[in-house]
């Protein structure tokens, strides 16, 4: 019997072996991927980022050299993340206020409302270069179609948008309004979700359309909410394409935004220690504002079937 129940252990013992040799071999592919194309890229950019290194010569070990160059002299540093910081104050809450509005519009039960999503959702998958190369003339000051039309409404100073430093990062929050469909999209299905009885109970309590929308369909949406608020934080540490296409950063530096300053010193001066420094400079201030806002969550994030 004992001789019986080793051998059934040591058949099932080789099986689980030969199977986990199996699941790793299948798994390889991946792995090796992993390793090649991220885990070895992100601790090589740790290790630079200690070092002087511009990409061709051996890297020099200077220790916390780059970094304290990035917070104590580099002065067009707190620039680009000041003007990063007011995409993500400014231009994010107003995108997803905007993506929020235009998916309530297109929740309405009409005819042809299937054109409409499609025809607000379009912009969001046009390429960006494509996207910015055409906002460059609109936001043209003397032939822009902008402009003209606020001289047809009796404007007459303009702004000059782009080349000038007070309107200029107002000019690309705008521009990023237009593609504002991706957004739109998720919460359009969001609200496609949100239980109808439960809006009519609130209007049967003697709830109006306001106080529905605040009390139950704002919390039933919250989940999503999260989710655009976390990616929308995410992508605008990242902006870079709109302000490296139509602007290469000025005027006078208004949209010299954190990565395209990383990009120059990277691929400009060829200054790779000091970019990869500012690259954990900014997955460390990224990281810390993502944490921020998943902590809070628990206070004003609701999930449908929890407990109160």
């Amino acid at each position: 019997m004992m001789k019986g129940g080793r051998h059934l252990r040591s058949r099932g013992s080789a099986r689980a072996r030969r199977d986990f040799r199996t699941g790793l071999l299948f798994a390889m592919p991946w792995i090796i991927g992993f390793t090649v194309f991220v885990a070895y890229p992100i601790g090589a950019s740790l290790y630079y980022s200690l070092c002087e290194f511009d990409g061709i010569r051996t890297p020099k070990w200077i220790g916390l050299a780059n970094y304290r160059t990035m917070l104590l002299e580099d002065e067009l540093f707190w620039r680009s993340l000041a003007n990063t910081l007011y995409m993500v104050v400014i231009g994010l809450p107003i995108g997803m206020i905007v993506s929020l509005v235009i998916a309530l519009l297109l929740n309405q039960r009409i005819r042809g409302m299937t054109f409409y999503r499609t025809l607000f959702y379009l912009p969001s998958i046009t390429p960006i270069v494509a996207t910015s190369i055409l906002w460059l003339w609109l936001f043209n000051p003397q032939i822009g179609l902008i402009n003209i039309l606020l001289a047809s409404i009796g404007v007459r100073d303009a702004p000059g948008w782009l080349t000038d430093p007070t309107w200029s990062k107002s000019a690309l929050i705008i521009m990023g309004l237009w593609g504002a469909g991706g957004s739109m999209v998720i919460y359009l299905a969001a609200l496609q979700d949100v239980p109808q009885a439960l809006v009519e109970a609130a209007h049967l309590d003697g709830a109006g359309p306001i106080q529905a929308f605040r009390h139950v369909t704002v919390p039933m949406l919250s989940p999503v909410i999260l989710f655009n608020l976390v990616m929308g934080l995410i992508g605008s540490f990242q902006y870079f394409t709109q302000a490296y296409v139509m602007t290469a950063g000025g005027p006078q530096d208004s949209t010299m935004f954190y990565a395209l300053h990383l990009f120059n010193r990277a691929f400009l001066d060829f200054r790779m220690g000091y970019a990869s420094a500012m690259a954990w400079a900014l997955f460390i201030v990224t990281l810390a504002c993502t944490a921020i806002v998943l902590r809070s969550s628990a206070r004003w994030v609701y999930y449908a079937g929890e407990e109160a």
